[in-house]
């Protein structure tokens, strides 16, 4: 392994930290770049990688919503505990059309979707999407967590099962469904923050298991580069959770939908024309 691998390790990780919280596709930008600058390891390496590196993500939520999300905090009054038990219910319920549907799809999707003018479509269909959503004059009915119901809970878990196809966006999906089914800006992105971390874990230890059962465990210098990819998403989730939630509190979500329609328009014109 030599430096340049590490390099590529450090972008992807920072790539992870960026778009897996902006409504923008994690896994769309991933592939993008791989295809771009791939890594010298073996594809069924990238593919785990990409999934792996989601821990650190993972991990940032923990860290900044640990109050929010410990039903046990001795700083919290009974009714504040029992809010943070039905948060929990409710974010268990937004996982199950994942389960059901999502994971069994997930590999054939990825196998037959993962090219780049589907993420290309993708990008855009959704920045379309984002751009007339966002434009509607519309009140949010549920403007706080404890407002949100759990039928709305669930058809947000219907929108996230979306976004097994690349350049979707998993935040994207839940984001969008949330604000179309009444959720206020900052209500939808932290629900969808709090509803990726039970997905990305099982999807995380899903692909670990079959990586393990199909070549085996990791080298020295793969695990070196999945501890910097993981690391380094760690530390660049966090300060982009922190971002967006500041940016949504006075802005909307169209500079996302129009990042997404040129990001696509780019794809496009260089796989299919400059390379």
């Amino acid at each position: 392994m030599n430096v340049i691998e590490i390099v590529k390790s450090i972008v992807l990780g920072i790539i992870q930290g960026i778009t897996e919280w902006l409504p923008i596709s994690s896994t769309g930008h991933l592939i993008l770049f791989d295809n771009i600058w791939p890594m010298a390891s073996s594809p069924e390496f990238f593919e785990v990688f990409k999934v792996v590196i989601q821990f650190g993500s993972i991990l940032a939520v923990l860290v900044l919503f640990f109050h929010k999300l410990n039903p046990f905090s001795p700083r919290k009054s009974r009714r504040e505990k029992r809010d943070t038990y039905n948060l929990w219910k409710k974010v268990i319920v937004g996982c199950i059309p994942i389960i059901i549907v999502g994971l069994p799809l997930d590999t054939v999707l990825e196998d037959y979707l993962s090219g780049v003018y589907v993420i290309a479509a993708t990008l855009i269909l959704y920045g379309i999407a984002f751009i007339v959503i966002e434009s509607r004059n519309r009140r949010p009915s549920m403007r706080s967590l404890e407002d949100l119901t759990y039928k709305a809970a669930f058809f947000i878990g219907c929108f996230q099962v979306l976004a097994a196809i690349p350049g979707t966006s998993r935040s994207g999906a839940t984001i969008l469904g949330a604000v179309l089914l009444g959720c206020s800006r900052y209500v939808a992105s932290e629900f969808s923050f709090f509803l990726a971390v039970p997905v990305m874990a099982g999807a995380s230890g899903l692909k670990l298991i079959k990586y393990f059962l199909k070549v085996g465990m990791f080298s020295g210098s793969e695990w070196i580069l999945l501890t910097v990819g993981t690391v380094v998403s760690f530390l660049v989730s966090i300060l982009a959770i922190r971002l967006l939630l500041s940016y949504i509190r006075k802005h909307d979500f169209k500079v996302f939908g129009v990042y997404r329609i040129l990001l696509g328009i780019v794809v496009i014109v260089y796989f299919g024309f400059l390379v």
